[in-house]
């Protein structure tokens, strides 16, 4: 038995979660898709009193599931939305004006529950 049993190593390579909201599209960074494991299929949850958003890592069978990550290409570990129905309901909701900036904003996992939380009322401008 060793003093370092239960240890895992820390990942430095995952970095902060996060989502990006352009007039493109919805990015979440890799450190998003890696904190959650890689999931195929979420639904997006949307808070509009609280102004925050979720994804929640379901199966394809789950209503309103979306694909998520792919996997097609090892380099890229990231998810990019670019729904336009979406994007409008975002920026309606925060009266944003995404043909004038886009805004991001850092997640917060809820492991028990498979999902990441986003406050987008706590979003940023991107410069």
């Amino acid at each position: 038995m060793s003093a370092l049993d239960g240890f895992k190593p820390f990942n430095f390579n995952e970095g902060v979660p996060y989502v990006s909201v352009t007039y493109n599209g919805m990015t979440f960074n890799k450190s998003v898709v890696m904190k959650l494991g890689f999931p195929k299929h979420v639904v997006l949850l949307i808070d509009e009193e609280s102004k925050q958003i979720a994804i929640k890592i379901c199966d394809e069978s789950y209503p309103n599931a979306t694909t998520f990550y792919r996997g097609n290409n090892p380099k890229v570990i990231s998810v990019r939305w670019n729904g336009r129905d979406l994007l409008n309901t975002i920026q309606s909701m925060m009266s944003w004006d995404l043909s004038k900036c886009g805004y991001r904003t850092e997640g917060t996992l809820l492991k028990e529950e498979g999902a990441m939380l986003f406050n987008l009322a706590a979003a940023t401008e991107l410069k």
